[in-house]
């Protein structure tokens, strides 16, 4: 009985000690966050300035805490997809420090169950749904959970056909866009993977670097859909996009003058085991696979 005393009290002592530093996170994230306001003539010139982090993997809690408060922004909502279970999510810190509403979505449903088991999901307006997301089904989705118009952020993560998936969207008007870019592919390379409705990234190489889209393409397709490129995170994975109607000072790129190259190194071998890879040799292990190109409109080989 004493060991089984013993062994709750040690859960409960680390839940707490879990609950205090997650709420110092926060505390230090709204210190930041009004530091930044401050300093907004530099970041407005270079986001990477803002960046810090909370509870997304690299520093975007910064960037979009920057751009939700100098933007003003008065429709409070977001959408996500691709959140995994959302312990580590570029939304997370809005939804508990903002208090923002929103949806966030994955394909995996035991990731969105173990999403449902958190306090976060009854502390906060919060729609968590297990879909797998494609150009056919985005729109519908996103109407039958209830988001359409005007939002404040969209945010795509799917390791795949991001490019396809966001150039299909019309059921919300995003103001702030977030898209994941394959940094792999190049700065001057208007490439995305072809469209599969199951495309799987893992499936698709071994490498695990053959998905997604070139920084070049997404700027292109933000042109056309009226937005304006702000720059990349400086992990070198994620591009910003801000409406054009709410640029405010901010300054846009070039898809050259904005790119990052990501450092980290998630290469894999045919046994799954990681490589390591960086820089060219990434690009060499893809040689011979189908990119398509977004400014001809046809298929072509790394």
């Amino acid at each position: 009985m004493n060991n089984l005393f013993n062994r709750d009290k040690t859960v409960v002592n680390s839940n707490q000690l879990q609950s205090s530093v997650i709420n110092q996170n926060i505390l230090l994230g709204k210190l930041l966050s009004r530091q930044n306001i401050l300093q907004a003539d530099k970041i407005i010139n270079n986001i990477h300035q803002s960046e810090f982090k909370v509870f997304s993997q690299w520093g975007d809690d910064g960037i979009i805490q920057f751009l939700v408060n100098y933007l003003d922004i008065r429709t409070k909502s977001f959408v996500e997809f691709g959140v995994e279970n959302y312990q580590e999510a570029n939304t997370r810190f809005l939804l508990m420090n903002n208090n923002w509403k929103g949806l966030i979505m994955d394909g995996s449903s035991q990731n969105i169950s173990s999403v449902k088991k958190e306090n976060l999901y009854w502390q906060y307006n919060l729609k968590a749904v297990s879909e797998w997301i494609t150009q056919e089904n985005i729109n519908t989705i996103l109407q039958e959970q209830g988001f359409t118009g005007e939002i404040g952020l969209l945010h795509i993560d799917i390791d795949g056909n991001d490019y396809w998936v966001w150039k299909e969207i019309n059921a919300v008007n995003p103001i702030i866009v977030i898209v994941e870019y394959n940094s792999v592919f190049g700065s001057n390379n208007p490439w995305t993977i072809p469209y599969q409705k199951e495309f799987y990234r893992t499936n698709a190489h071994y490498s695990n670097l053959y998905y997604g889209s070139s920084l070049l393409s997404l700027c292109d397709l933000a042109t056309e859909k009226g937005y304006s490129f702000i720059g990349c995170n400086s992990s070198g994975n994620n591009s910003y996009f801000v409406r054009n109607d709410f640029m405010k000072d901010l300054k846009g790129k070039t898809a050259e003058e904005g790119f990052v190259e990501s450092n980290f190194r998630e290469s894999r071998n045919e046994e799954g085991q990681l490589t390591f890879l960086s820089g060219q040799d990434r690009i060499d292990l893809l040689r011979g696979l189908k990119v398509y190109n977004t400014r001809n409109s046809e298929l072509e080989e790394i």
